[in-house]
């Protein structure tokens, strides 16, 4: 074979391979986004349902709260005690 005929059959097959990605790229695209119309049409978004909470923590989440506040400084002081000459 010469090298034009190579050549030329290497750049068929890089053409084939680039359509053949491009072709299926294209299905996932349009599958996808029609599954995505199906879904939305067929399970609406749920609406929220209030709590039945008084909208105050816990005293275990504000304990816990607390705690991580103090650990957070003390990272923080330490951290910029060591930065000093």
């Amino acid at each position: 074979m010469q090298e034009s005929e190579l050549l030329q059959e290497g750049l068929a097959l890089m053409g084939l391979g680039m359509g053949f990605v491009f072709v299926f790229l294209t299905v996932l695209v349009v599958s996808v986004t029609l599954m995505s119309t199906l879904i939305g049409r067929f399970q609406p978004v749920p609406t929220a349902v209030p709590s039945r909470g008084n909208g105050k923590k816990t005293t275990a989440a504000t304990n816990q709260d607390d705690e991580v506040l103090a650990v957070i400084s003390a990272a923080v002081h330490r951290y910029r005690s060591s930065r000093r000459p």
